[in-house]
C-alpha cells in the first residue's frame, strides 16, 4: 500500500468520522442507542451497495473507491466491514466461519470492554 493511498483513506476516515458525530448528535438517545444502529445500518447498507457495484470501483478509480469504502466506511462505522466480511463468508457458503465471525467479534469486544473497564477501575 503506498503512502498516497494510506491518505486517501485517513482523509475519508476523517470524513467518515464526522459523519458519525455529526449522526450521533443529531439522533436523540433513548433506551437503545438509536444513533448507533443507525449509524451501523447505514454504514452497512452502502458498503454493501459500493461493494455490489464492480463497475463502481472502475469508474471512480481505486483511489476515489478506497476513500469511500475503507475510508468513509471505516471511519462512519466499522461494523459496515465486520458486516460485508460476514456477508462474503456467508455468500461463499462457509456458514460456520460466518458464525464463528459473528460470535467471536461480538463475545471477545463485549469481554474486551469489561477487560479495559476493570483495568481502569
Amino acid at each position: 500500500m503506498t503512502l498516497g493511498a494510506l491518505l486517501w483513506i485517513a482523509l475519508g476516515g476523517a470524513v467518515g468520522s464526522v459523519l458519525r458525530a455529526l449522526g450521533t448528535w443529531a439522533i436523540p438517545a433513548g433506551r437503545l442507542p438509536w444513533a448507533t444502529i443507525l449509524i451501523n445500518f447505514a454504514g452497512s447498507l452502502l458498503i454493501g451497495w459500493l461493494m455490489a457495484r464492480p463497475g463502481v470501483a472502475a469508474q471512480w478509480g481505486s483511489r476515489t473507491y478506497t476513500f469511500a469504502v475503507v475510508g468513509i466506511c471505516g471511519g462512519f462505522t466499522t461494523f459496515s466491514s465486520f458486516s460485508w466480511q460476514t456477508f462474503e463468508q456467508m455468500q461463499s457458503g462457509r456458514w460456520l466461519a460466518a458464525a464463528a465471525n459473528l460470535l467471536l467479534s461480538v463475545a471477545l469486544c463485549l469481554l474486551a470492554t469489561w477487560a479495559g473497564w476493570r483495568l481502569a477501575r
